[in-house]
Parts: C-alpha cells; structure tokens; sequence
C-alpha cells in the first residue's frame, strides 16, 4: 500500500490572473480538462489510494470538481488553511492529523512522472526523516537550487546559489510526521525550511529522477504543460 500524498493548493497563484480571479490554479484547463484531473489521474496510475489536499484559496471549486475521489478509486481529503497563513510548511503541519507517520508531498501545480514506489522505497531504506527527489537542471527549466554529488544532497538553497548547484529540488518529497516537530505552533513555517534543517541534521535523503518536471506556475509553464499533454494523448 502506497503512503498517502500531501498536495499543496492553496496559493493564490498570482502569476496567473486574470485566469485565477475566477478559479483556483488546480482547475486551470489544460489539454481540455481541468489541471488537477490530470495529476489524479497520474497518482491513480502509481498507485497512490489517498490524496490529502491542502486547499485555501477558492477550495470549494476544487472539492466540487473532484469529490471525494470515488471516481478515481480513491480517497480524498480536505485540508483548509485558517485565517493565518502560515506558509507551505505550516499547511503540511496543519493537516498531519490526516497524513499518518509518513507522506509524500508534491504542489497543485505541478505534473511529475516518476515511479512512486521507487521514490517510497529508497526512502524507508534510507531510515530517514525526509527524502527530496532531484533533477540535474543546469538551469534549464527554473534556477538549479541543489549540489547533488555520490547520491547526496550536499546543499540546498533557494535562494542563495552557488556554481556547484546542477540539480533543481524536483517537487516530490517524502516526510515524517516528526520532520515537523519542534518549530513554534501558530508560526508560518515555509517547507523549504523544513528540508535544510532535515540536511543540516544529516536526516535528508536524494532521489535523482530523469524525467524533466511540467508546471502550470506561470502563463509560459502552463502553454509548455498544455503542449506536452496534448502531445501524449495523441
């Protein structure tokens, strides 16, 4: 049995108006159907039965559009951000009542073609408390953020690079509950925290995976997105 997946879709997703005034970014159409159908139906194909949604921003839409997960086979949950914000990190801990000891997580806006069970094994074979897939980028679809070297993950910075940096933080990642202990409640905590603290402990395993990521963040990823899905349906 798969670990259940955290996705996080609760952003305002600003880079995408006007089409999101109206929408959440999950329902945004693409290749003729809205986004989140499509990361469904990729999670269904691997075998993930349980998908935690992290929802704020027009959640109602999304939990209109997709159900309970019934008609995928599935189960879905509704996680709500509160009337604080509390970041990325912060919805993950709000919502670990429904995760279980360990989850995946991944974002409502992106399309990652991997295989899951690969990615949960080398994780509880590393017996640690957090996995983060990596992609050797150079740059090429957003700004490489990691130095990966003999299956490590020596650094990761989103926000300070350096010329060792090659690979991009893919946007799948394996956690435990107890990954999020000890940070202040009712703080905002970002996920990106989450995994250089887990680094800085020695506690963050590397996946490196070889298919290149498709997301819908911007008017330019979802054009890229919708072309791909297009393409591979016919």
């Amino acid at each position: 049995m798969s670990l259940p997946v955290a996705i996080l879709a609760g952003g305002l997703a600003t880079r995408l108006r006007p089409l999101t005034e109206t929408i959440p970014k999950s329902l945004a159409e693409v290749a003729g159907r809205p986004f989140a159908v499509h990361q469904v139906e990729l999670l269904a194909a691997q075998g993930i039965t349980d998908v935690v949604w992290l929802v704020g921003y027009r959640a109602g839409q999304l939990e209109a559009t997709l159900g309970d997960g019934g008609a995928w086979g599935m189960r879905f949950t509704y996680v709500h951000d509160g009337p604080v914000l509390l970041g990325t990190g912060g919805a993950i801990r709000r919502a670990l009542g429904h995760l279980g000891d360990a989850f995946f997580v991944m974002y409502g806006d992106s399309y990652l073609e991997c295989d899951f069970a690969a990615v949960e094994e080398a994780f509880r074979r590393s017996g640690r408390a957090g996995l983060m897939t990596v992609y050797r980028n150079e740059g090429r679809f957003d700004a490489s953020n990691v130095e990966f070297a003999d299956g490590r993950i020596v650094r990761y910075d989103k926000k300070v690079r350096t010329p060792g940096m090659h690979h991009i933080d893919w946007g799948l990642g394996v956690l435990r509950a107890s990954a999020f202990q000890g940070y202040p409640a009712g703080e905002a905590l970002d996920l990106a925290r989450v995994y250089q603290d887990l680094l800085a402990a020695g506690d963050l395993a590397g996946f490196e995976v070889t298919r290149r990521f498709y997301e819908i963040g911007s008017p330019e990823g979802l054009a890229e997105t919708d072309a791909y899905l297009r393409g591979r349906a016919r």
